[in-house]
This record gives C-alpha cells, sequence and structure tokens, in this order.
C-alpha cells in the first residue's frame, strides 16, 4: 500500500475519524456533527482508502479501532485541537458553560473533595457536571492518553518518580502535575478491639488479620512493601478496593485495615473506629493531580484544576 499522500487528505475526514473515536458509534458522532449516519459511513470509506487501513471498525452495536487507530488518534486529536485553539480561541466563563468533566479518583479521595468542588459548581456553574471513574491504576497515564478522564486525582509515586527522571534526562514529557494535600496512613480498627490496649508493636501488627485496598486487586500494598524492606509481612484476610467497605469491615470484625487520616473525618465512621500510628516507617500520603499536557490550553480544565486545588486547600488547612 503506498504512503498516505497528506497535501491531497481531506482535513475533514480526521474531525470524523476524531469523533467517532471518541463516541464509538456513527449515529451519535453523526448527531454531534451534524451530518448525516451515510456520510460519516463514506468519509470513513475515503480515510480508510487514503491511510490503507481500516482505523475503525464495526465490532457488534460499537465501533472498534483498529491498532493503527489507537495509535494515530491522539495525535489527531491534538491537532484538531490545536488549530480550533488557533481559528477559535474560547473564552470559559463558568457560569454559562455546558460541560461534563471525568475525574479518575479512588472514594477517599471523592468523599474528601468532592463536597466542596460540588459547592463551588453550584454557586459558579451550575450547568456543569462531574462524572468519577474508579481509579484502578496507581498509573493513570494510559486513561489521560486515550482522553478516558480529564483529570487523575490520587497517590502516584512512581509517576511522578518517572516523570521527574525523564525530565532530568532532557525527554519530553507529556504529563503535568499538581500537588494537592499531603497525608498520612494510619492503622485503623474496631472501638473495644484488643490491639486499642497497649502499644501497637510492629509484631502485634503482623500478627493480626488485615484487610487490604488495593485498585488493582493486586494483594500487595505500599504498607507491605514497607515491611518487605523490614524483612516482615502481614496477614491479608481480605482485599477489597474501597477505603469505605475495608472501613466498615474493620469496624464490624477483628480486621485491621490501613486508611488515610483525612478519610476518617468523612467516611462516618468516626465513633466506630480508633486510629493508631503504624508502627514503621511509611513514605507520606502526597495527594497529587495528574493530567495531560495537551489541556494545558484548555480554558476549561484550567479553571477545573483551579478550582479543584482551592477546595484541596481549604479542606487540608493549608
Amino acid at each position: 500500500m503506498p504512503p498516505t499522500n497528506f497535501k491531497k487528505l481531506d482535513l475533514n475526514l480526521l474531525r470524523v475519524f476524531d469523533e467517532v473515536m471518541t463516541e464509538r458509534s456513527l449515529t451519535r458522532a453523526a448527531r454531534k456533527l451534524s451530518i448525516t449516519q451515510p456520510a460519516v459511513s463514506n468519509a470513513l470509506r475515503r480515510l480508510r482508502e487514503a491511510m490503507g487501513d481500516e482505523l475503525i471498525k464495526r465490532s457488534g452495536q460499537a465501533m472498534a479501532p483498529t491498532p493503527r487507530g489507537l495509535a494515530v488518534w491522539p495525535a489527531v486529536r491534538e491537532a484538531l485541537r490545536q488549530l480550533q485553539d488557533v481559528i477559535s480561541p474560547s473564552t470559559f466563563v463558568p457560569g454559562e458553560a455546558q460541560a461534563t468533566f471525568v475525574l479518575a479518583m479512588a472514594d477517599a479521595t471523592s468523599a474528601n473533595l468532592l463536597p466542596g468542588l460540588m459547592a463551588v459548581l453550584e454557586r459558579d456553574a451550575p450547568q456543569l457536571s462531574i462524572r468519577v471513574v474508579p481509579l484502578v491504576t496507581r498509573d493513570p497515564r494510559p486513561l489521560l492518553e486515550q482522553d478516558g478522564a480529564d483529570l487523575a486525582i490520587g497517590y502516584f509515586p512512581s509517576v511522578l518518580g518517572d516523570l521527574t527522571a525523564r525530565a532530568q534526562a532532557g525527554e519530553t514529557v507529556a504529563f503535568a502535575t499538581q500537588r494537592l494535600f499531603s497525608g498520612e496512613y494510619v492503622c485503623a480498627m474496631r472501638q473495644g478491639h484488643p490491639l486499642t490496649k497497649g502499644p501497637l508493636t510492629l509484631n502485634r501488627f503482623c500478627s493480626a488479620r488485615h484487610v487490604l485496598v488495593s485498585y488493582s486487586g493486586r494483594p500487595f500494598g505500599f504498607i507491605d512493601e514497607a515491611l518487605a524492606v523490614l524483612g516482615r509481612e502481614r496477614q491479608i484476610a481480605l482485599t477489597v478496593n474501597q477505603f469505605f467497605t475495608a472501613g466498615t469491615l474493620a469496624a464490624q470484625s477483628d480486621l485491621l485495615t490501613g486508611m488515610p487520616r483525612h478519610f476518617l473525618a468523612v467516611s462516618g465512621l468516626q465513633d466506630q473506629l480508633i486510629l493508631r500510628d503504624l508502627p514503621f516507617a511509611v513514605p507520606p500520603l502526597n495527594i497529587d493531580a495528574l493530567w495531560h499536557h495537551r489541556r494545558n490550553r484548555d480554558s476549561a480544565h484550567d479553571w477545573l484544576r483551579r478550582t479543584i486545588a482551592g477546595v484541596a486547600s481549604t479542606q487540608s488547612g493549608t
């Protein structure tokens, strides 16, 4: 197949491709583009002929991208956004804007930030909405790269370390971060738990049974990493993917769980749980916002980041 002749490529075809990739539906893409579904199909056919690849094709009731479609989409989307910024730069007016922001967060972070964020939206931007998706990984960069979320908020130490190393090596870094607040992990147990009597020593901690919060389901967290450095391990009786679930279980059993100290104040479990400092050193719990650089020129995204940072500052008292 001969290479694509860019000079003869109709750039409108790329707009159609981007919309179909976003919606994964010919019907919805046609509606968003204000054209007919046959026109969308015809545009995809012409793009297929120009590119030598289907890029996106029907799979059951939806449209699924080919490997090349997935590979070229981020560049196509970024190029279209840059063109739009140059041709028709927009000014974000919160009180008039109608949009939905997608945030990837764990439940402990959501419980801490969402009440304040929604209060701001109700006051300043009543037509905006927030959709929260589960944070199932400590590295949400692929999710952000594929536009699965506008912003990821959480504890990403390995991501920040990798981004710093790449920047220091002179590599182009595609993601930006902002520190929102810092906290610490503590050990939570029910009122009247035997371990509330006397100090919580390393031996007592490791001998107890624990419920672990793991986004991925992997039964080994950073608390276990800290224990491994000491040559110790704890007994993981149960793995769940939400701090509220872990806290509820700890409140109703002899299981211990690790949780962010700031989560207890918004969990509704204050009267049921006792917190103890962990009997060994663990890194501070730094909560960061992470986003793709292509969002930097988006005035709506900038407003969202500044608003969340303001809410986080108020919540943390900094």
